[in-house]
């Protein structure tokens, strides 16, 4: 399944059947067509003894047959390297993860819980107060009745179905009117409510932990991805999501010790694009959007502004996602031609990452496919589509997936390096969870000195770019006061 993952990491699935029809050209019977699907699904249990002798020497046969031909592929792509030292120890860590889970104060689950209800309660009548009537909040046709029949709110988006109420459109129209803010706020508290609130509190397991799966096959660039529940995607913006990281505690005995790289990103592409001005602003320890500011605006580094600043960083992380002049000035509330002008300046102040980004389209186009440092690949058909806006798509994948891919890969060889010592050493601390370019260890309170020096020197030197990688060490008794 992994090498099945890393030789292309585009499909749905890595099971047994696709593996026997993409190596052995044969076709086999799918889990679905054995056990079923929905409610009726049966486990392998349920299989007499017959049916799993065939289910599961059909699983062995293919397994032994494909070995050598996946081999053979992972070999002539210079992917070895991913899979042994990198994907392969990595699923030991993930299993560790999720045996280890997280605890939860299950009390201050439910307050916060509680909490929430209020807020909504209390929106909900300054929504119907600001409507004059009561309806259904979450219906977007009696919303949309509301806000652009009877109130008469311009700048709506017409549908074959209806106005839209979608959140893009909404966004758009918060200085309107109040009760458009109002909904919005109540969209964000009912999500935290029935995803959070709600979903976490019916996924704690009698030992009162909450133990995700960790999928290691799922993203197109190679980061990790969580279910069952999301722990990375606890929200972060609005206080109150910030919150929610309080119910989240280590043992009796323990804190967290938590470590994030910085502008990781950011790094990558420097060293990947081989810019020498960005290069030696990492090396100094310059703030990089400041000297980003100072360079695209014209200004002299020390009198860059707040609002320039904040630009730049959007310039700095747009470019790295390949993001256009309209996207850009939807962003920060520029006009497109001030967009164009500031992602031209960028460019010219930082000509090697323009060559950097043009290559990474240009290869893409030529090989059907963009690369990570360690050879992770995503095949992009969309690239040569004759449709534009697939097209562009494909270009914006092309000049992303390199430096998204590569912090992904490094992020991943940090984790193996920090459990593999961990191990080494025979501490009974735990790495616990991974959110991106973080990592939380449960620590035990005689070990955090330990555990605190080995976290960010793992980190950092987990390889060797023309730049330096930063980790920035934190601890706390709960998850929220890590960061």
């Amino acid at each position: 399944m992994l090498a099945g993952y890393i030789l292309n990491s585009s499909r749905d699935n890595y099971d047994y059947c696709e593996i026997g029809e993409d190596f052995l050209g044969e076709s086999y019977p799918t889990d679905e067509e054995i056990l079923g699907k929905g409610k009726s699904r049966k486990s392998i249990a349920d299989l007499d003894a017959e049916q799993l002798t065939q289910f599961c020497g059909q699983y062995s046969d293919i397994l032994l047959r494909a070995y050598k031909p996946m081999c053979q592929q992972l070999e002539e792509n210079g992917q070895k390297e991913l899979y042994y030292n990198i994907e392969l120890p990595l699923a030991y860590v993930l299993a560790d993860m999720e045996d280890a889970g997280m605890a939860v104060n299950r009390e201050a689950l439910t307050e916060y819980k509680e909490k929430l209800e209020k807020q909504l309660d209390t929106l909900t009548k300054d929504i119907y107060w600001l409507a004059g009537e009561e309806f259904n909040i979450n219906s977007p046709k009696q919303l949309s009745h509301i806000l652009f029949e009877k109130l008469g709110l311009k700048g709506g988006k017409k549908t074959k179905t209806g106005w839209s109420t979608s959140a893009d459109i909404l966004e758009k129209l918060k200085d309107e009117d109040e009760i458009v803010r109002k909904v919005l706020e109540y969209r964000t508290y009912s999500k935290l409510k029935s995803t959070y609130a709600d979903g976490l509190l019916a996924v704690i397991s009698d030992d009162g932990k909450i133990h995700s799966t960790f999928n290691q096959t799922i993203t197109t660039t190679g980061r990790i991805s969580s279910t069952e529940p999301n722990l990375q995607n606890i929200p972060v913006k609005i206080e109150l999501g910030r919150e929610l990281r309080k119910v989240f505690i280590p043992q009796k005995d323990c804190v967290y010790v938590d470590a994030d790289y910085s502008q990781i990103e950011l790094r990558v592409m420097a060293a990947m694009s081989g810019d020498e001005v960005l290069i030696n602003a990492f090396k100094e320890n310059q703030d990089i959007h400041r000297l980003t500011a100072s360079q695209v605006f014209g200004v002299p580094f020390d009198d860059v502004t707040p609002l320039q600043r904040s630009n730049a960083k959007a310039v700095n992380f747009g470019i790295i996602y390949g993001i256009g002049s309209y996207s850009l000035s939807q962003d920060i509330g520029i006009t497109k031609k001030e967009a164009d002008k500031y992602i031209a300046g960028y460019f010219a102040k930082y000509p090697k990452v323009k060559e950097f980004v043009d290559n990474c389209v240009e290869t893409a186009r030529e090989t059907g496919y963009a690369t990570t440092i360690f050879n992770r690949r995503r095949y992009i058909p969309e690239i040569t589509a004759n449709n534009f806006m697939q097209r562009s798509f494909g270009e914006r994948v092309a000049m992303n997936m390199p430096v998204q891919g590569s912090a992904a890969d490094i992020i991943k060889i940090a984790m193996v390096k920090v459990w593999e010592r961990l191990k080494a050493l025979g501490l009974k601390s735990r790495l616990v969870l991974q959110v991106h370019d973080e990592l939380l260890i449960e620590t035990y309170k005689d070990e955090q000195e330990q555990v605190e020096r080995l976290l960010q020197e793992e980190m950092e030197n987990a390889v060797k770019l023309s730049v330096p990688l930063i980790a920035e060490v934190h601890s706390g008794n709960n998850w929220y006061e890590v960061k």
